[in-house]
């Protein structure tokens, strides 16, 4: 059935289904209509950050949980494919993607007119949800690995060490920006390895800038660039420590500024996403990184810098089930329903600054 037979008599209960089927919050989008940007405004720059969360295991082809059967037999996202059944395509957002270990070579993965290429994750959701919504070509850049802590690999510059009792009473000491090891008891000697705190960051950040250094091979036709928001989630790994799920707002809080300064865009839009199984109320080490990232949320946290710049998105009621150390058992709802409702928050923060 194309779009507009579902616009017949017999059609608009199809299309109640779909409507209903779809997180309410989230607004339905129109076909892309296949026109190239103005190349005359700066390239509107989105750097998706975080770990496994953020790298994409939603399943293309299969049966239940996958995109095609969430498009063709759900008939949510309608505005993936045209009536032809074919996958759309954004002519005026690129999508990026870049990974490498540690501060280690950057490997390439995505540089391509965002559409559906391979496993996805939320890059998807929130490419066609921003650039509907910008008059300007969008970039969105990826540059991020798996299984990494914010408060370990991840770690921003700036960042202090903290000290920890374990349920056992031991104390340790856990590094500050570049120390090494990951923790050491208190009172002992620490050794260094082939790491330190912050590894990845730095790394994710260089490869970010590496691909901005050389912008038109990743935007065709482009001269400049505006860096226009972050997106980040990432949590998992932190989650499993005690140590590090109790250290997480603060560190939160710490990567947001330090992502403006090191990529000199104070005014830069900042949007995470919680933890997919963790649901408000949960009091584990996953309840304490919900509980961090609605701290920073503009509108109901406690840091009035953040108002109107960071919002947060709660992923419970989105997700399909599974849990982000399973990778949601690769659902690709999961990852489009998350993907949508993060960038339609960048665009409510960015109209909210534009008023």
């Amino acid at each position: 059935m194309t779009k507009k037979q579902l616009m017949t008599a017999s059609g608009f209960a199809i299309l109640a289904i779909m409507l209903s089927s779809m997180p309410a919050a989230v607004a339905q989008l129109p076909d892309p209509d296949g026109k190239p940007a103005d190349m005359s405004k700066p390239v509107q720059v989105y750097i998706l950050m975080g770990q496994s969360n953020m790298l994409g295991f939603g399943k293309i082809k299969g049966g239940e949980g996958s995109l095609e059967h969430a498009v063709k037999e759900k008939h949510l996202y309608p505005y993936l494919v045209d009536d032809a059944g074919n996958w759309t395509v954004r002519n005026d957002v690129r999508n990026v993607r870049v990974m490498g270990s540690g501060t280690g070579a950057m490997k390439g993965f995505n540089n391509e007119w965002m559409t559906i290429k391979g496993n996805i994750g939320p890059e998807i959701g929130i490419g066609y949800q921003v650039g509907h919504a910008t008059d300007a070509p969008v970039l969105i850049l990826k540059s991020c690995i798996g299984n990494r802590a914010l408060g370990w690999d991840l770690l921003p510059p700036g960042s202090e060490g903290f000290e920890f009792t374990d349920d056992k009473g031991v104390t340790w000491i856990h590094p500050g920006y570049q120390g090494s090891p990951e923790r050491w008891e208190k009172g002992t000697e620490p050794k260094k390895i082939g790491w330190y705190a912050g590894m990845q960051y730095d790394g994710d950040v260089a490869r970010a800038k590496n691909v901005l250094a050389e912008l038109d091979k990743y935007y065709p036709g482009a001269k400049e660039y505006e860096i226009a928001g972050f997106f980040w989630w990432q949590g998992d790994r932190d989650s499993r420590s005690a140590a590090l799920s109790s250290r997480y707002e603060n560190n939160l809080v710490h990567l947001i500024k330090q992502l403006r300064k090191d990529f000199d865009a104070p005014n830069a839009k900042f949007v995470c996403a919680t933890l997919g199984q963790t649901k408000k109320g949960d009091t584990d080490n996953g309840g304490k990184l919900l509980d961090a990232m609605f701290a920073v949320d503009g509108t109901s946290g406690k840091y009035p810098e953040f108002k109107n710049n960071v919002a947060t998105v709660y992923s419970y009621p989105l997700s399909k089930g599974g849990s982000s150390g399973g990778h949601y058992g690769g659902n690709a709802e999961t990852y489009m329903n998350i993907g949508e409702a993060m960038g339609q928050a960048m665009v409510e923060l960015t109209k909210a600054n534009s008023n």
